[in-house]
């Protein structure tokens, strides 16, 4: 399977939420809803405004998978205002929103592609700091995936007392 990264654009945002979708399907089927719940993302207006809005704002990467969308990412110059509580890192950084995949390419390696990419641009772009915060309920899945490509765990958080958020951090 040849993967390819490209930049996306306004009008992949359907393609985008398709993934959204994906996940949210695939963890529903494991008994998963504490992460995004059991509605396609796709029919939230506020997942729709959040991926339109971060796009806007950072670089958005999709990877192919022979030729067909197989994951995204956004990448921006900070993390979103839930997080504004958190300590500010003092330094430039770049944080990745909305890491997610057609869950029919599970386990070929192509979310790991593309962090391997953020990293590779953030580290063009002159910033040694690149953070993403993930859902860490059920059994912290994945804060392992992301400790797996790099990242360490820095601050725990919580989204509306009931939503239990991790953040991370990989030094380039």
């Amino acid at each position: 399977m040849e993967i390819a990264i490209r930049e996306g654009a306004p009008e992949d945002i359907p393609v985008i939420l398709g993934m959204l979708d994906s996940c949210v399907v695939w963890l529903t089927a494991q008994g998963r809803t504490g992460q995004w719940g059991v509605e396609p993302p796709s029919q939230n207006p506020r997942t729709v405004e959040s991926v339109t809005r971060y796009m806007a704002e950072g670089t958005t990467y999709l990877a192919e998978a022979d030729g067909v969308p197989a994951a995204t990412l956004t990448l921006t110059d900070a993390p979103g205002a839930y997080l504004a509580h958190l300590p500010s890192p003092g330094e430039p950084e770049r944080y990745i929103h909305w890491l997610a995949s057609d869950r029919r390419f599970k386990g070929h390696g192509i979310g790991a592609a593309l962090l391997t990419h953020a990293a590779e641009a953030t580290r063009a772009a002159g910033v040694a700091l690149l953070r993403v915060d993930c859902y860490a309920g059920d059994d912290r899945g994945l804060v392992a995936y992301y400790e797996a490509n790099g990242f360490t765990p820095t601050h725990p958080f919580t989204v509306n007392e009931t939503w239990p958020g991790q953040l991370l951090e990989r030094r380039l």
